[in-house]
């Protein structure tokens, strides 16, 4: 019994223990703000990160054979 009595007290101290509310809800906001602006990068935005990163990588590939073939640029 001494145990379930230890548990409930710390239960309840837990319980009105504010000190990390502050941290929570900045999380909370900070979440629920960039969650929407990541949806829209990755729906909207990705394919032309997507489109311009290939164009530079066929870039350096080409340059890369020329490179290998002893091309002059």
């Amino acid at each position: 019994m001494k145990s379930l009595a230890a548990l409930r007290r710390t239960m309840k101290r837990i319980h009105r223990d504010e000190d990390g509310a502050m941290s929570l809800e900045t999380i909370l906001v900070i979440g629920g703000i960039s969650i929407p602006i990541l949806i829209f990068i990755l729906k909207v935005g990705w394919p032309r990160i997507r489109t311009f990163f290939s164009g530079g990588m066929d870039d350096l590939e080409v340059e890369r054979a020329n490179t290998q073939n002893g091309v002059q640029p």
